[in-house]
């Protein structure tokens, strides 16, 4: 994950549009987004890249978010505030992450500009 100041620095990428599939199809466990369909190895490679990329984005930007939530949820100046160890025991984190998160989530926030209560 990219440091809290290089976030600012760095351009958000949108993650590319997925088509997402009938329900009918998805039940083949050997079904993902129509890969294996492609018989050239030259557009199986760059449908592949395309999803690695969409959803390393889309991992990132959910990482973001789950860094803001935890910052407004130990934020002091709430009544309910938790600590980093209850942040840690929501996420599934260990309490060195959910600190970390935390700090970061503050520095998202700030950069923002908006207040951790939003």
């Amino acid at each position: 994950m990219a440091e809290p100041a290089e976030q600012g620095v760095r351009r958000r990428l949108r993650p590319a549009p997925l088509i997402f599939e009938p329900a009918e199809t998805t039940a083949d466990p050997e079904h993902f987004f129509d890969l294996e369909k492609l018989a050239d190895p030259g557009e199986l490679l760059a449908r592949a890249t395309e999803l690695t990329l969409a959803f390393r984005a889309a991992a990132d930007r959910a990482a973001e978010f789950q860094a803001i939530a935890a910052a407004q949820l130990a934020d002091p100046g709430r009544f309910d505030r938790l600590t980093a160890a209850d942040v840690a025991e929501r996420a599934r984190w260990t309490e060195d992450y959910a600190r970390k998160m935390i700090e970061f989530g503050q520095g998202l926030i700030r950069a923002e500009g908006r207040s951790a209560e939003d």
